[in-house]
């Protein structure tokens, strides 16, 4: 496979260009093996992409997690243990969706 361009901040240039197999691609180089609870978040990611063509900070993220995976998946301490650092960020990166603007 060849692998997408990416911005110089390491998210997809084309957001056409994501795959399952890109997402696992962008996880590898960010030290994260995706398991079926990361896959959850992405594709809660995608759906909240698709509904309001933005990528979510933090907030906005944990709120629409809890409304459709529910509060115990929402928690901050949960989406650290997923995607460390930045959830919300590196999240959206491996979702192959735009930085999200108020994320630092």
């Amino acid at each position: 496979m060849s692998h997408p361009a990416l911005t110089p901040d390491g998210f997809l240039a084309n957001l056409d260009d994501w795959s399952p197999e890109v997402a696992s691609w962008l996880a590898q180089s960010e030290g994260i093996e995706l398991t079926d609870a990361h896959w959850e978040i992405l594709h809660c990611l995608k759906r909240f992409y698709a509904e309001f063509e933005v990528s979510p900070a933090m907030r906005p993220l944990s709120k629409y997690i809890k409304q459709e995976l529910g509060a115990d998946k929402a928690g901050s301490i949960y989406l650290l243990t997923l995607f460390p650092g930045s959830p919300a960020k590196l999240a959206a990166k491996i979702a192959g969706l735009p930085r999200p603007e108020n994320c630092l």
